[in-house]
């Protein structure tokens, strides 16, 4: 039997970024089983990954930013081979929808395109403010009227994405409860560790956990873990950190008692998808999260984890489980079930298959 061929357009090298990984990088293995061949195609290669998010490195940067657009325009001369094509994001960072009106209306190319974030309002790193008008943050809703189908991350994506095109379908961010399974198990009587898991940009978010943190300094004995791509730029109160590697990742997060995802209440904030709060529930560990976007439907208050409105309620959630040391593993094994039933791999395979089949 003849493969069907998909190609992936993404913006980040395989295995390297949240949101490829909880996105589609996991379904390749059912996808690959149903009978497709699978090739993606990266903007940034790994070199360029290395440098495109540290300070500096302008011609560096420039470099990959050439190399990438010299890769694209190379493969819009072989794309045409391709039944389908899924498009994550966007098909270059900077500049106009020119790849995807390629695809979509020169070679009328069947598009699945694939959103995570409000990528529709400007956002951007400050290394990157100098060049963050290039980006042409309009260019999501052509993205969105050329597609055949809009996979959305969540309602609130979706409702924006529906203004553009009424094949919209919405698929959350889904973790492999297989590969997430917690490495060890807390010994004796340990200091309770607190933690945040997450890219250089949503580091900010860790300062609204400030004034919570310095007071259980005063109180309590904890350890908080940030693992990342880079170190937090501010101070937090007992700070461990470690540097986010594949081959480690789950091994660290295992080592976390209670995982935290603060969030401001703003546009951005309610495209997100929540990741971080399934990695944590997906690891039998619960959840404090802001009550901002899809939080709400992931974390269950009192049961798998807290829902926190208010900056200065971050304290009393966290001092929840010094008062309450045995709370964590009870809802930890809740959050874990919720994942296996409305978040996993497994479980929403055969709806990201539908989309390739129809």
């Amino acid at each position: 039997m003849k493969k069907k061929r998909l190609a992936i357009l993404c913006p980040y090298p395989f295995g390297q970024a949240p949101s490829q990984r909880f996105r589609f990088e996991q379904y390749h293995y059912a996808l690959e089983a149903d009978g497709w061949d699978i090739k993606t195609y990266s903007f940034l290669n790994q070199s360029g990954w290395n440098v495109f998010y540290h300070e500096g490195l302008s011609l560096q940067k420039l470099y990959h930013l050439v190399l990438g657009f010299f890769n694209r325009w190379f493969l819009m001369t072989f794309i045409w081979r391709f039944q389908k094509v899924l498009i994550h994001r966007e098909a270059s960072p900077i500049g106009p929808p020119i790849f995807e009106w390629i695809i979509a209306k020169g070679y009328k190319i069947n598009v699945i395109y694939d959103f995570d974030d409000a990528i529709w309002l400007p956002n951007f790193s400050k290394q990157h403010q100098k060049i963050h008008r290039l980006k042409a943050y309009w260019k999501i809703k052509y993205n969105l009227r050329w597609a055949s189908q809009v996979v959305a991350g969540n309602d609130y994506l979706a409702s924006y994405a529906l203004k553009y095109n009424q094949h919209v379908r919405v698929i959350p961010t889904s973790i492999d409860t297989n590969y997430h399974l917690k490495r060890n198990v807390k010994e004796g009587h340990k200091p309770l560790v607190l933690g945040w898991t997450g890219s250089h940009s949503t580091m900010e978010y860790l300062r609204l956990l400030l004034p919570g943190l310095e007071k259980l300094s005063l109180q309590y004995d904890f350890e908080f873990v940030v693992i990342s791509n880079q170190e937090p730029s501010f101070t937090i109160p007992n700070l461990r950190f470690i540097p986010w590697t594949a081959a480690t990742e789950i091994k660290d997060l295992s080592t976390i008692d209670v995982g935290l995802m603060p969030l401001t209440d703003d546009e951005w904030a309610r495209g997100k998808c929540g990741f971080k709060a399934l990695q944590y529930l997906a690891l039998g560990i619960p959840a404090i999260a802001s009550n901002v976007g899809v939080n709400k439907n992931i974390v269950s208050h009192g049961e798998t984890g807290f829902l926190v409105n208010h900056p200065e309620d971050w304290y009393a959630s966290l001092r929840y489980f010094f008062e309450h040391p045995d709370a964590s593993y009870a809802m930890g094994m809740k959050g874990r079930a919720t994942v296996e039933a409305f978040y996993s791999v497994t479980s929403l395979s055969p709806t990201y298959l539908s989309l390739f089949n129809s």
